[in-house]
């Protein structure tokens, strides 16, 4: 019983130090650092169904907050596999105007645990017959929120009211749109938000109020350079905001700013070819995806939108399908090299709204038959992956969910039948679940949840929000410079004031309480805290007067002195008009323009003032002379109209804010505007870096010039060339670095073309000709620098042919590809791991084959008692032969190498020999 006991732990040993030895292959962790978010996503899709693949496709939509299982939303995810859903206020997904943020919460939870819980059993619908793997998967819970309230944020209440992009591109300062974003990240993540519809990235270069498509401040602005600045920025924030538990789509690509009708009424076409789209619209979407400088500045996925694209490949009579469906016009968009690296690299494209009337008229003019499921088909071989079904109902269909239950029934049939289109989903597939593990790293309930403590910092930046309305404020007319002849004083305290605002009232779901979007009294309010008798007295409640602008269209309706609001604007000295958008879909709106043309005689001898809580190009230029000053704020915040009341006051000045759009009625021009400065002077520097930049000298500076030879070369860099607005001019503008000679008539003798970066210019200067010279610049229109005055001396001297001084050439160094090796299913990126394995086998082959003849010989010898024992000690010190000289030589290329498997054998040879010897002292002591 003893002799076995020996040999059971003998081979113990020996089995223990085999595991040793040999580097073992990796296991399936989703939270492994070694594995990445492409390689969990590649195994869990070998493990789903084709019913769950196609499930995570879809972006749907519900009803209500009931996520019950008596719910439809309840049966989508369990039974059949869906991937995402999209919250809306129009389909009454959050309550309020009380208890919003907390109620978001736990319906978001709610949705995530449902299908957590879906996941723990494997069970078969008996109506479907799909069978569900337990597999969790988190759901994308979608949103768009771009800030300023109603209509474009989905949450009205609970959150920090936030800006919309024009107003931060008002500020022309990035660094507030990274901290903006950085609010949306932290507040939407706590809520358990993890698929952001935003920002937009369109330009808006043209605005035009007529058009009822134009995106008005949804936009940063309408500079290509600029509004990526700002899209980098704002992406960054919310990436670092979620840490980094976000995923966020920007919109709309390929570039709507152009359209002239919004897409979810009718397709809009736009005549622009893609050379064109690359200059423009393009432009930010390269910024934040293959050209973006950061992981945290790259955007997750893109916004296809519905419009088509007249002249897209130089053929004016050639217009493209919508973009959304069109995988022609799509292919050619992700063959440019910055969408073609991010691509390849993750990102994900999801399709616009399809269940829009825009959608539905272009499939079906007649309105007969619309088979939906055809539309998503259409939409995912055109190479969107998740698609945003929103209220789309087929013609054969009762409701969305019938519609729903359809496409899933037809993709899952068509993935068994047609490979091509199966190969399609599991690309699709395959992107949205690596994009989750990017964002949640592994699948755990915990791990996806956020905790409900995170709520109670929801809601608490207002601070930085005033801070970004008051660099926004922008003075549009007069010009700055006569701001103080027009307006010398502040309002008095026996003027009268009358208030005008564009009130209307909204609800953040069906059943909710109504609230006003700008109340009438607002202003008012806000002037009698900041100024009235309690603070300051510099106004009183009874010359305080507010009316509304239904109000105002009824005095324009029922005629001249007819109506209460005339009397008081006619006795007023100051009359002050809070307005917003103008469109014909809201008459109210229009109220202000009727006004400044039918009755002119109440404007004449008073202060008017209006502030735009909104675009600021509504207004033309006969409008805007009959005002004595006109402010942008673009947003309506709480802020934003402070902002207004102080600057009534003269308490702030419009400084830093500037127009970030063309306004024709005052003849702004983007264009020129972000061109250089005429009136400013140039800066030059010798040097090409901060550090080692150094001032052209003054005219009386008595120093002589900077001495160079022939054949230098002369690093020379600008300082900041400003705009018309005095912004930094954007990237890539051309600055003309001029060397010449110096004297009554000078000669150029050399003119080096550079471009800027941050404002910045910078170049070196090749010397070939001696004599004192002259470096200036230009960039038009702005023709005016500083001189950097040089003397020119001889070449220096030509280097003998020592071999010392001999030209050497530094070999390219090529960075090998690493080639992916698969274990089993398992992957392991280390192919070292292969060569230490054939190393490993020889050494335990070399072990067992000395063993077996240690064996054998002692058995010859007579010794059978003892042979086995000689054996397991030759076998053992060969093992450790091996593993010391393994691990002790100095470099792991040299072990990998064949010297390195020489050295394994002859060490795992002399630790056998070593075991012998063990052996025989062991025998000859008797023990």
């Amino acid at each position: 019983m003893i002799r076995v006991d020996l040999r059971l732990t003998s081979w113990i040993v020996i089995f223990t130090l085999c595991l040793a030895g040999l580097p073992l292959p990796q296991t399936f962790a989703a939270d492994s650092a070694q594995v990445s978010p492409q390689e969990n996503a590649q195994l869990l899709l070998s493990m789903m169904t084709p019913e769950e693949k196609v499930g995570q496709l879809l972006l749907i939509t519900f009803r209500g907050t009931d996520a019950g299982q008596d719910s439809i939303i309840h049966d989508l995810i369990v039974n059949r596999h869906v991937g995402g859903v999209l919250l809306k206020r129009e389909n009454d997904n959050f309550v309020g105007p009380e208890n919003t943020v907390q109620a978001a919460w736990e319906l978001i939870r709610q949705l995530q645990t449902t299908e957590w819980e879906a996941s723990l059993t494997q069970e078969i619908n008996p109506d479907s017959n799909s069978v569900s793997s337990p597999n969790y998967i988190p759901l994308f819970v979608a949103i768009s929120q771009e800030g300023d309230g109603y209509p474009y944020s989905e949450i009205l209440y609970g959150l920090t009211q936030l800006p919309n992009q024009m107003t931060l591109g008002a500020t022309w300062n990035p660094n507030l749109a990274q901290q903006v974003g950085g609010i949306v990240g932290k507040e939407l993540s706590s809520l358990g938000i993890n698929l952001l519809l935003g920002p937009s990235l369109d330009i808006l270069e043209d605005p035009n109020p007529d058009d009822t498509g134009n995106l008005g401040t949804r936009t940063f602005g309408g500079d290509p350079f600029w509004v990526g600045e700002f899209a980098k920025a704002y992406i960054s924030g919310v990436h670092q905001g979620s840490s980094p538990r976000m995923a966020v789509i920007g919109k709309y690509f390929p570039g709507r700013g152009s359209s002239d009708r919004p897409p979810e009424e009718e397709v809009a076409t736009i005549r622009k070819t893609l050379e064109q789209l690359k200059q423009t619209d393009l432009a930010p979407f390269f910024t934040v995806t293959g050209d973006a400088p950061s992981p945290d500045a790259t955007i997750d996925g893109l916004l296809t939108s519905h419009i088509k694209y007249q002249g897209f490949q130089s053929n004016i009579r050639s217009t493209t399908r919508p973009i959304s469906f069109d995988p022609q016009a799509f292919d050619q968009l992700m063959s440019l090299p910055a969408f073609e690296v991010w691509r390849e690299n993750g990102g994900i494209m999801v399709s616009d709204e399809l269940g829009t009337r825009a959608v539905r008229l272009f499939f079906s003019p007649t309105g007969e038959v619309f088979n939906a499921h055809f539309v998503a088909r259409d939409a995912l071989l055109a190479g969107n992956d998740l698609l945003n079904l929103g209220n789309l109902v087929g013609s054969d269909d009762s409701d969305p969910y019938a519609t729903i239950l359809r496409i899933l029934d037809f993709f899952a049939v068509k993935y068994r039948e047609d490979p091509a289109f199966a190969q399609r989903v599991d690309e699709a597939a395959l992107r949205i679940l690596t994009k989750k593990f990017e964002i949640y790293g592994s699948f755990t309930l915990e791990n996806i949840v956020p905790a409900e403590e995170g709520l109670q910092e929801v809601g608490t930046s207002q601070e930085l929000i005033f801070d970004i309305s008051r660099q926004a404020a922008t003075l549009i007319s007069p010009p700055a410079s006569e701001l103080d002849n027009v307006l010398p004083n502040p309002p008095g305290l026996q003027d009268q004031i009358v208030f005008i605002t564009d009130a209307y009232t909204v609800k953040q779901c069906s059943v909710c309480e109504e609230a006003t979007v700008l109340g009438m009294n607002t202003l008012q309010d806000i002037v009698l805290r900041l100024y009235g008798p309690e603070s300051g007295g510099q106004t009183t409640r009874r010359n305080l007067l507010s009316f509304s602008f239904e109000h105002l269209q009824s005095m324009l309706d029922r005629g001249i002195n007819r109506t209460e609001i005339e009397f008081h604007i006619k006795n007023a000295e100051w009359l002050v008009i809070a307005m917003l958008d103008v469109r014909q879909q809201r008459p109210l709106s229009i109220a202000v323009k009727r006004f400044l043309n039918e009755r002119p005689d109440l404007l004449r001898g008073k202060n008017v003032i209006i502030f735009a809580f909104n675009a600021p190009y509504y207004l033309d230029a006969t409008d805007i002379s009959k005002l004595t000053a006109y402010y942008a704020l673009y947003s309506k915040t709480p802020q934003s109209v402070e902002v207004a009341a102080r600057l009534l006051f003269n308490e702030i000045r419009p400084l830093t804010g500037a127009l970030p759009v063309s306004v024709t009625g005052i003849n702004y021009d983007l264009f020129e505007a972000t061109t250089p400065n005429p009136q400013q002077t140039i800066e030059l520097f010798l040097g090409s870096s901060p550090s080692q930049a150094t001032p052209a000298p003054e005219e009386t500076t008595p120093s002589p010039p900077p001495s160079f030879q022939a054949g230098d070369l002369i690093p020379i860099q600008t300082g900041i060339i400003l705009d018309h607005n005095n912004k930094p001019v954007p990237d890539g503008t051309e600055v003309r670095l001029i060397l010449s000679t110096v004297g009554e008539r000078s000669v150029v003798l050399k003119e080096i073309i550079a471009t800027t970066t941050g404002g910045i210019a910078r170049a070196t200067f090749p010397i070939e000709t001696q004599g004192n010279m002259v470096i200036t610049a230009r960039s038009e229109p702005a023709t005016l620098s500083t001189a950097i005055p040089i003397t020119v001396e001889g070449e220096r001297p030509t280097p003998t042919n020592s071999p010392t001084a001999e030209a050497t050439t530094t070999p390219e160094v090529t960075t090998p590809v690493t080639p992916v090796i698969f274990v089993g299913s398992v992957i392991d990126d280390n192919p070292g791991n292969v060569s230490r394995f054939m190393e490993w086998l020889l050494a335990v082959l070399i072990a067992f084959l000395v063993s077996w003849g240690a064996y054998r010989a002692s058995v010859l010898l007579g010794q059978v008692r003892w042979s086995l024992r000689i054996a397991f000690c030759v076998l053992i010190g060969g093992l450790l032969g091996y593993i010391y000289i393994a691990t002790s030589l100095p470099g792991a290329d040299w072990f990998l190498s064949f010297g390195g498997a020489i050295a394994s054998g002859v060490g795992t040879i002399l630790g056998n020999g070593l075991g012998l010897l063990a052996a025989l002292l062991w025998k000859r002591n008797g023990v």
